[in-house]
């Protein structure tokens, strides 16, 4: 990922660690000391271009972006051939029990397809890793670019949590959908990469239309257009004043181009070629 302001922001190294020690006496302020460690690993002090400190350990000033919101969401790879049409069917199967369960539900439905669609980049990409090292070769940059939209698609859950708290039967069906999809994931990658990739193309195409609905609702009226959490303001660079209806549209262009980049991994494997052949789209988003 690049950015204009790496070289602008000031990294100081500050005094060791701080932790909050309560006192006993629930009025008092808490106590402050410091975490002593023989390793020396003194986080580093970061601040904005203007001065003021930076507030997230998740992320850095240099990792944020301003998205790329003129990107095509109605694009839709047609399924050409049987491994198409098994991905496509596949996505569709997957797709009508969450729309049943959360209906209108926006913003859950938005937190649980943001658990699962982590998954993909960072089994693509720690495959791949391992793939590297067993035959001595570089990846060329996919294993950096799937990483980096595993990474991505956490942030949108991070962000989606500052507006919503889910219930601990969303939670509870987070974890058991989370465990089924990472291991079938991880299965569908070691006998088919390209088919992998496909599958996730789709579900990308899917979450674009599903924030899209989102959209259209917010505009209607039905779901409140909040102000935007400030994580979002300052991990899209977004103005002060943004609203909910920003972020969803800066979400959404995420999603369509991680929708480009796996029909893109597919269509390079389809094709006849390995992902290292081609140089990998990073920081694409």
């Amino acid at each position: 990922m690049t950015s204009s302001t790496t070289k602008e922001e000031q990294k100081v190294h500050q005094p060791p660690h701080t932790v909050a020690d309560e006192g006993s006496d629930k009025g008092d302020k808490a106590k402050v000391k410091a975490i002593v460690s023989y390793w020396g690993v003194d986080p580093p002090k970061i601040s904005k271009q203007d001065g003021t400190p930076w507030r997230w350990n998740c992320f850095r000033p240099w990792e944020t972006y301003s998205a790329d919101i003129s990107i095509d969401v109605k694009k839709h790879h047609f399924p050409a051939n049987f491994m198409d049409k098994f991905a496509y069917s596949t996505v569709q199967a997957l797709k009508f029990p969450t729309y049943m369960f959360f209906q209108r539900r926006h913003m859950c439905h938005a937190m649980l397809l943001e658990t699962v669609a982590a998954v993909p980049g960072m089994v693509g990409g720690m495959l791949l890793h391992c793939k590297s090292l067993r035959r001595f070769e570089h990846s060329g940059g996919w294993i950096k670019a799937l990483l980096e939209e595993a990474e991505n698609e956490r942030m949108h859950l991070m962000t989606l949590i500052e507006l919503s708290n889910p219930k601990w039967y969303e939670r509870a069906l987070v974890f058991a959908v989370q465990g089924v999809f990472f291991n079938a994931y991880f299965l569908a990658y070691l006998a088919s990469p390209k088919l992998a990739h496909r599958i996730v193309g789709y579900l990308e195409e899917e979450a674009v239309n599903s924030y899209t609905e989102f959209l259209v609702d917010i505009e209607k009226g039905i779901f409140e257009n909040s102000p935007a959490p400030a994580i979002a303001i300052d991990y899209w660079r977004l103005p002060a004043d943004s609203t909910l209806k920003d972020v969803i549209t800066v979400i959404r262009a995420d999603e369509a181009h991680h929708r480009d980049l796996n029909h893109f991994a597919s269509d390079i494997q389809c094709q006849g070629h390995e992902l290292k052949d081609y140089p990998a789209p990073i920081g694409y988003h």
